[in-house]
């Protein structure tokens, strides 16, 4: 005998509604907290979403979020994304970016902000909450004015311009962060983190939180106190350079890591690293004479040039009345030479320059002499 089918209990309809996200995340630059989760593909009863409503961002100073309530904002869904779910195997995304409120940092200056979102269906309903993520509040500074970088003999020097107004909590620490970007590269690195808190004070002081005088912390000198240059010398000559810098928000608690913030990027500046700039000048230039029972030559020594570039040095020497001629046929490479090219009943004249490995040359160093008898 052959069986039959039997028809199964009826099913429930589906109430499409997309499951909530698990892997909210959350990164702040400045007053700005860019979030991004992972738009639900199945709805809660493992059926693909075909129709998707807003999704509520919600904010709260509370640890703890159970429900979207008081959204901040309603981000739309993708206008391709009933096509896009269907068709395509790759995870789709979706961001919003929130301005934190200025006061709700002022109020909870060691507080964080509790983030979450929660995706609807297209009726307005929604499964539930996403995973909680937390951002610090601490306050921010705007970029410091005035950044500029040139390039010095000594490497490129940035500086720029501490805040002329005071402001500034004690319970924060600054630091100042100065990046650079090769030309060939589309990343920067960090070559400097310098404690600016005091510069972030300006020049009235710092401003006590609490249980502290407000001339705390600015009886140093004022080069000191507010510290506005940095010299880059890891470089490499003959290169295009691009740099920027951002202030630090740090709050450091007992018992817990610190919390660093950092604020918005000063304007990136462009640096040709092309050096014409010579190296030291040689300086303590002495000549001695030695003669009886050999042949006559003149040694001369000299104080080195500290350069890290030098290539070496160019040895001049003239005749009374005469003009100074090049002894040396390419760079000597110590700080010392022997003349032995001199001749009895003379007297010479010599100076020392430096050159660096790129040809810059110094101007000379101070005439010495010495006489052959």
């Amino acid at each position: 005998m052959s069986g039959c089918a039997q028809i199964g209990p009826p099913l429930s309809p589906s109430l499409e509604l997309p499951k909530a996200p698990s892997d909210l995340r959350a990164a702040r630059r400045g007053d700005k907290v860019t979030l991004t989760w992972t738009i639900p593909a199945r709805t809660t009863d493992r059926q693909r979403v075909r129709y998707l409503g807003k999704t509520r961002v919600c904010r709260s100073v509370e640890p703890a979020l159970k429900e979207c309530d008081t959204p901040v904002a309603e981000v739309a869904p993708p206008a391709d994304f009933a096509a896009a779910n269907k068709s395509s195997t790759k995870k789709l995304t979706a961001s919003f970016i929130d301005t934190l409120p200025s006061a709700m940092e002022a109020a909870n200056p060691t507080g964080l902000a509790t983030y979450a979102v929660e995706v609807l269906n297209a009726a307005g309903r929604g499964a539930g909450i996403s995973n909680l993520v937390h951002v610090p509040l601490v306050p921010t500074l705007p970029p410091f004015g005035a950044f500029v970088a040139q390039a010095t003999a000594q490497g490129v020097l940035i500086s720029w311009q501490c805040p002329p107004t005071s402001g500034t909590r004690t319970s924060v620490k600054y630091l100042f962060r100065i990046y650079r970007r090769p030309e060939s590269s589309a990343g920067p690195s960090r070559i400097a983190e310098i404690d600016a808190t005091a510069c972030a004070a300006g020049p009235g002081g710092l401003v006590p939180l609490s249980g502290q005088p407000s001339g705390a912390g600015t009886s140093a000198p004022e080069h000191e106190k507010n510290p506005s240059s940095f010299l880059d010398q890891t470089f490499e000559w003959e290169n295009t350079y691009f740099y920027h810098g951002a202030v630090v928000s740090v709050v450091e608690a007992a018992g817990k890591p610190a919390v660093a913030v950092e604020g918005d990027d000063t304007p990136e500046v462009k640096v040709f690293a092309h050096d014409v700039f010579p190296p030291g000048v040689p300086s303590g230039l002495q000549a001695v004479f030695s003669g009886p029972g050999q042949q006559p030559f003149i040694d001369l020594i000299w104080a080195p040039v500290a350069d890290t570039d030098l290539d070496g040095y160019n040895v001049y020497r003239q005749e009374e009345g005469g003009t100074p001629v090049k002894l040396s046929s390419e760079p000597v490479k110590i700080p010392a030479f022997r003349d032995a090219r001199v001749v009895s009943g003379k007297t010479y004249f010599y100076s020392v320059s430096a050159v660096d490995l790129r040809g810059n040359e110094s101007a000379r160093s101070e005439e010495t002499s010495e006489s052959v008898p």
